[in-house]
């Protein structure tokens, strides 16, 4: 018995026990290499998440953000509408061949608040002064096309506006006699942009034989196609006489924008800028109503003075 006694304290202190020690140490060394796994992925996963809130955060922020892009957009296109440029449709054929019907022009809509009037030769968008488009189609437009216009991005279908060559200004005398040429002030014009096969003149009892002074604040306009445009001519019978006041031109037509292959600017004709036009006063004393008039004060005069001798 003591034997077994003995064989069991050297089980326990002699070499046989000592394998018992490194299982013992080794047990916290594998449930720290297992700690140190569980931890790198519970740092990897926290990873993928910071990335997809950071993500989903990003995402959240741009559709915040959007209505206030849109809101910005919206009032900038309606600041360029009102102040700066403007897109109108042309409607009809009395601008061919400059414009055709279906054209998009930009009208220069800044110039005139800085006390700009319109000149001579310049293609130019008004308001309907007197009724000038009755009896004219209406368009219907559809509800993205009438956002659009809203915004300046289209022409507004619901702005009766019309589209035509400003002729003469105020105190200027226009005049046409059988088929032509066009007088401004006693000059005759060279218009190279009147309709093939137009006359600058119209021969007819409606308006097309004319003689006009433009008073102070009008302008007079025409149609390049001169025999299928209602302008100036054919509105003598309005309360403006067919003048259009300068407060109803909405701006100046520069740019022929769409479509794409009709790109071009709409510049100011050289027979406006020729010599003697702008001799307003010469042209009125020449008038015949003028003329004998002048003629008349001579022969007055001498009528006093023979009265007075006697």
């Amino acid at each position: 018995m003591g034997d077994v006694a003995v064989g069991a304290r050297s089980g326990h202190d002699g070499p046989e026990g000592q394998p018992e020690r490194p299982d013992d140490s080794a047990a916290p060394a594998a449930e720290g290499a297992s700690s140190s796994g569980s931890e790198s992925e519970d740092g990897s996963a926290a990873a993928e998440r910071a990335e997809r809130d950071a993500k989903s955060s990003k995402q959240r922020s741009f559709w915040k953000e959007l209505p206030i892009l849109i809101g910005i957009a919206l009032v900038l296109a309606l600041l360029i509408k009102t102040f700066l440029v403007q897109a109108f449709s042309i409607p009809s054929d009395s601008m061919q061949n400059t414009l055709q019907q279906g054209d998009r022009v930009l009208v220069d809509k800044l110039t005139p608040w800085f006390g700009s009037e319109p000149e001579r030769g310049e293609v130019v968008v008004f308001h309907d002064p007197d009724n000038w488009l009755a009896g004219e189609p209406t368009a219907n437009p559809n509800a993205l096309q009438t956002v659009l216009s809203w915004i300046g991005l289209m022409p507004s279908a619901e702005e009766k506006d019309l589209i035509k060559r400003v002729v003469g200004v105020g105190g200027d005398t226009v005049e046409c006699k059988g088929t032509g040429p066009l007088t401004v002030n006693g000059k005759a014009l060279n218009e190279p942009y009147v309709y093939p096969g137009n006359t600058p003149c119209s021969v007819d009892e409606e308006g097309g034989q004319f003689k006009v002074k433009v008073p102070k604040g009008m302008i007079w306009v025409m149609g390049d196609h001169r025999q299928n445009s209602r302008d100036s001519r054919y509105n003598q019978t309005d309360k403006h006489h067919g003048m259009v006041p300068v407060g109803e031109v909405v701006g100046r037509a520069i740019v022929k924008a769409w479509p794409i292959n009709r790109w071009g600017t709409l510049p100011v004709p050289d027979t406006f800028d020729q010599p003697g036009l702008n001799n307003q006063a010469l042209a009125a004393v020449t008038s015949p109503g003028a003329a004998a008039l002048v003629g008349a004060v001579p022969l007055v005069l001498v009528r006093r003075r023979r009265k007075a001798s006697k």
